[in-house]
C-alpha cells in the first residue's frame, strides 16, 4: 500500500508541539495595518493553537 500524501499547503502553515498539539499562526497581520493598534499587532505575532475539534483534522493534513 502507498503512503498517503501530506498537503503541502496545511505542511507549511501548521506544525505539531512536542506534546502533539498543532501550532498555527494568527490571522489578519499581513496588510491594513495602520488601523489596527500597536497592542493587537504584537498579539498578532504570536501563534497559538488549533481549535481542539478540529485538531485530529489538521493533523491528518500534514501527514502525521
Amino acid at each position: 500500500m502507498p503512503k498517503m500524501k501530506s498537503r503541502s499547503a496545511a505542511r507549511k502553515r501548521f506544525k505539531l508541539t512536542a506534546n502533539n498539539h498543532v501550532k498555527r499562526k494568527k490571522a489578519n497581520k499581513s496588510h491594513i495595518l495602520n488601523k489596527k493598534t500597536r497592542k493587537r499587532k504584537r498579539e498578532l505575532r504570536k501563534t497559538t493553537l488549533v481549535f481542539k475539534g478540529m485538531e485530529q483534522k489538521f493533523r491528518l493534513m500534514i501527514g502525521s
